[in-house]
């Protein structure tokens, strides 16, 4: 078999076999591919892919309904005409008993970069078109604080982030690049939909060589790559806002905000300094104030705040930061540093949230977007913040709060997955599993046993991308990639539209879910509404069957990153921001009328009420891992090498390690009232005193599923963090920050099983 293209998240690349071996070959153009290609490698035939349709042993024998066996339960392979009928008669029992309200289309998750095997988008098409629609979520764990604040203080988040100021223009403008949580390279080696050119790197030095000054704030020195040759500020984990505080009280006193633009293009700045100079509570938030707090040294704050007056800056914000307890305020915060300096609008200087968080951020635009597959329309509006779907299983009917509207959790009977893994996202995992028990039937379409598959009622094998046609592609990637079949299906896995088509049909709606295409007809028509676009545009691309035997095909893109910023600036009132005010918002009256006691109408510093004591005295952050995206392939070759002894890897200071008795390379227990984790102990400077750092996407592996504290002996860090909102306003997941005990393992620590498929 030829060189044929195909895309990942990561990274496109060619592909053959040789000598019964996959081969990947990185894309020519790309300066520095990711090595998250190895995780494909021997992902095809590895023993853990689900090679034939499976249903669990309780809800085969017993039926729909709640049950604590989950997770724990046995699996009964069956044909896929059984299976087709299972699943096809429940989800008739389940709309005719109790309508579209009762299902919850779950599949949060970046699954596949081929854009028409867009699982979620394929499960969501299914349940609008068969169904009448489905009960759906609404943001994301990565962002789902921001993209409810943003709108109100200054505009949409994929505006601010993904057409945000770009990487190019602060390689040839800014100063001081202030980094709230840092940029690893790690984050933004990805992107949903692919990412043909890994650029960062570069743009980052080319920036550090003319004289740009990176200053990372953070509590990793790893947060901040080599190539930026900057300067790393430790910080106490989710205490940069009173850090922010602290900064914009110096500025203040000095002198040297940008009172001009404070008056001209923002509301409520007079609020806020009221608020840090404490005229209302009598406390000042200066320097000495925030020293107590985030533990950086008084005089420290002064120098940092020295450092950008008078400078061309740039203020990014991580999604990190949002992530936690009142994600919100540091978000906030953020921007109104931005703008007390006079920054945003500026070539190369503002706000740049979530800019490193991925490869889609700091990136030009393409002209025109490759088409969506068309999801249909839900002819329901429920809904629930994603990070709430614990609340919504186990407190039906009651009330919660969202941005200002009052919803209640719908009774869910069935939740249909498919590409996606909430036992990776999810938080307080224990929880999860109690949550899950309580439906009346789960339904899931996974390449692999991962532990949402091992929940599951109904398992349906599904293709891995490798294994069926697409095409790649991202708003922000100039190459779109023609995604060649380079393997035939493990076992019996079929591609999810197969398995939708054919659900579809036996529901009597084959018609309205396929509009009569086979995969490579819409393959055709996607392509041909690009075409259809661009011409408006004079650009001909060439014609499909063209496109897919050369594989690649260059879009024509637009330098336009920071355009509303930077009109904005230019003329505020022709060109004014989608606020309330038409201005950036540092008090909104609107949040203020929602009376919310955790996200007031102006940004503050609010204690989270988790924090390290004398039973727990570490702060966990729990963060993107290197070798792998969320928790896909962890089974991968480059996961795995990230391992030992199979085991995920937990770094702390050397400090610290020397007063556990904890050496390179020990198995240690993190634990809390949650639960206990076993990993593998990395000793290592870059983490501060007082903090351990345990990634995400180690696959669950509970010794006992069904405990109350299960003990993960993989290293899932989800085992550990809590499942609350961020607030009122946009409860965002909070999955960034845990505290927890840190012990030396005694005896002989149990194996891994995280990749053994079930009995």
């Amino acid at each position: 078999m030829p060189l044929r293209s195909h895309s990942a998240h990561w990274g496109a690349f060619h592909a053959e076999w040789r000598e019964n071996k996959l081969v990947i070959e990185p894309f020519a153009e790309d300066p520095h591919p990711s090595p998250l290609l190895g995780n494909l490698t021997h992902a095809l035939t590895h023993p853990a892919r689900i090679g034939q349709p499976a249903v669990r042993r309780g809800w085969l024998e017993q039926g729909p309904g709640a049950d604590n066996r989950r997770g724990a339960d046995e699996y009964i392979s069956v044909s896929w005409e059984t299976a087709f009928e299972l699943v096809s008669r429940e989800l008739k029992r389940v709309g005719e008993s109790h309508g579209p309200e009762a299902i919850f289309g779950g599949s949060y998750g970046w699954s596949s970069a081929g854009r028409f095997h867009h699982a979620q988008s394929q499960v969501h098409r299914f349940l609008n078109t068969v169904m009448g629609g489905y009960v759906r979520s609404v943001n994301s764990y990565s962002s789902g604080a921001s993209a409810v604040l943003l709108p109100h203080i200054v505009g949409d988040l994929n505006e601010i982030a993904r057409r945000g100021v770009s990487w190019q223009e602060i390689a040839l403008h800014t100063d001081v690049v202030l980094a709230f949580g840092g940029l690893a390279l790690k984050n933004s080696q990805v992107a949903s939909g692919g990412l043909s050119e890994h650029t960062e790197a570069d743009f980052m030095r080319q920036a550090s060589q003319r004289g740009a000054h990176f200053i990372s704030v953070s509590p990793l020195r790893s947060d901040l790559p080599a190539e930026a040759a900057g300067e790393w500020l430790p910080v106490n984990p989710g205490t940069d806002a009173a850090l922010m505080l602290a900064l914009l009280h110096t500025l203040y006193q000095r002198g040297w905000c940008d009172e001009a633009f404070l008056k001209n293009h923002c509301v409520g700045w007079e609020i806020l300094t009221a608020y840090i100079l404490g005229e209302q509570d009598g406390i000042v938030r200066d320097a000495g104030w925030a020293e107590a707090v985030c533990g950086v040294a008084a005089d420290k704050i002064s120098w940092l705040a020295e450092q950008l007056y008078g400078k061309r800056v740039m203020v990014t914000v991580a999604h990190a930061l949002q992530r936690a307890e009142h994600g919100e305020q540091p978000v906030w915060l953020g921007l109104v540093l931005a703008a007390a300096l006079g920054q945003p609008g500026l070539p190369g200087g503002g706000f740049g949230y979530a800019l490193g968080a991925l490869g889609h951020y700091g990136k030009h635009h393409n002209l025109v977007s490759f088409p969506a597959l068309p999801q249909g329309k839900n002819g329901i509006d429920r809904l629930i913040p994603v990070a709430r779907i614990a609340d919504m299983l186990l407190h039906p009917g009651e009330q919660f709060d969202y941005n200002g509207r009052h919803l209640r959790y719908p009774q869910i009977k069935l939740a249909y997955w498919a590409g996606g893994n909430p036992f990776h996202h999810h938080q307080d995992l224990a929880r999860l599993r109690r949550a899950f028990a309580r439906l009346d039937t789960l339904i899931v379409h996974e390449i692999a046993w991962t532990a949402t598959a091992r929940h599951a009622d109904i398992v349906l094998p599904a293709t891995m991308s490798l294994e069926r046609e697409d095409i790649g592609g991202a708003p922000t990637d100039r190459h779109l990639i023609a995604m060649h079949q380079l393997a035939e299906p493990f076992g019996e896995a079929r591609d999810d539209y197969e398995i939708f088509s054919e659900l579809a049909r036996r529901l009597g709606r084959e018609l309205a879910f396929t509009e009569g295409r086979s995969t490579r007809e819409w393959l055709r028509h996607l392509y041909g509404q690009l075409d259809e676009k661009l011409a408006m545009h004079a650009v001909k691309l060439p014609a499909f069957d063209c496109f897919w035997q050369q594989g690649i095909v260059k879009l024509p893109q637009v330098e336009d990153g920071g355009r509303l910023l930077r009109d904005f600036r230019k003329d505020p009132q022709r060109y004014p921001l989608p606020t309330p005010s038409g201005k950036i918002e540092i008090f909104s009256q609107k949040i203020a009328d929602f009376h919310y006691a955790d996200c007031p109408g102006h940004p503050v510093w609010l204690a989270p009420q988790q924090q390290p004591d004398a039973g727990h005295p570490f702060w966990l952050i729990a963060n993107q891992p290197e070798t792998r995206l969320h928790s896909q392939f962890d089974f991968g070759d480059y996961s795995l090498s990230g391992k030992r002894g199979g085991r995920e890897v937990c770094t702390l200071n050397p400090e610290d390690a020397m007063r556990l008795d904890i050496r390179e390379g020990d198995v240690i227990q993190l634990e809390n009232m949650r639960g206990i984790v076993l990993a593998s102990a990395r000793i290592s400077d870059e983490v501060m005193t007082g903090v351990v750092r345990l990634p995400t996407g180690a696959w669950y592996d509970p010794i006992d599923p069904l405990a109350v504290r299960p003990l993960c002996r993989h290293g899932n860090p989800n085992v550990l963090t809590q499942d609350v909102g961020t607030s009122s306003l946009a409860q965002g997941c909070c999955g960034q920050i845990g505290v927890v005990a840190v012990r030396r393992y005694i005896g002989e620590a149990p194996p891994v099983q995280a990749f053994m498929p079930p009995v």
